[in-house]
């Protein structure tokens, strides 16, 4: 199997990505290069998780009625169709667990994908399916702050949202009702500037051992 290269890119550091990532929610009215937005999505996919879980799955809406339904679902914010794409971050942890011998890494061999099998099922097997969704969750979260750090070192801007209702979200997608959202990301190229950052300094919220 032949292994894609990675699109060649202008990207930023890894510090100025996160200096000049702003909160933005009016968006140039244009399509998003197809080629970028799937070199976002690789480069998310390399966030680490626990035993190289992987639980994160992307929904990528750009069809403008699906992302009016989200709007609506997100009580009529309006970043949601100002963005040429909402990209819905969502863990799958059935998926996940149904799967996990594909996490399991080459270089082990069977006995790394027996293994892989094994902890899962013993982990999280007898777990309630909320409970085992909430672990999913927590590394579907690390994928999310990449994203945004991906789509700003590629020149794109981003707002990540919350404030949306899970149900409508699932039946708009087609979404099992077990996963659970990291959240909604509207992306696109920033029309605004928006806020400055305005952070807490380092000594207010870190404690040195």
């Amino acid at each position: 199997m032949t292994v894609a290269e990675p699109r060649p890119t202008t990207a930023t550091t890894v510090a100025e990505a996160i200096e000049s990532r702003r909160s933005i929610r009016t968006f140039v009215q244009e399509p998003m290069d197809q080629g970028d937005l799937r070199e976002i999505l690789r480069l998310a996919s390399l966030a680490p998780s626990a035993w190289n879980a992987q639980t994160w799955r992307f929904a990528v809406v750009q069809d403008a009625a699906l992302k009016e339904q989200l709007r609506e679902a997100a009580y009529g914010q309006g970043q949601i169709t100002s963005a040429p794409a909402v990209i819905v971050v969502y863990s799958d942890m059935e998926d996940t667990l149904a799967t996990v011998e594909e996490t399991a890494h080459p270089g082990m061999g069977e006995q790394g994908r027996a293994g892989q099998r094994s902890t899962f099922d013993n982990v999280f097997g007898a777990q309630e399916v909320a409970q085992r969704g909430q672990w999913g969750l927590t590394q579907a979260n690390i994928a999310f702050g990449f994203l945004m750090l991906a789509a700003r070192g590629l020149g794109y801007d981003t707002v990540p949202m919350l404030g949306f209702q899970p149900d409508r979200v699932k039946d708009i997608l087609g979404l099992p009702a077990h996963v659970q959202f990291a959240g909604l990301l509207p992306i696109g190229k920033r029309a605004e500037e928006g806020f400055p950052h305005h952070r807490h300094n380092v000594e207010r919220i870190t404690k040195f051992y």
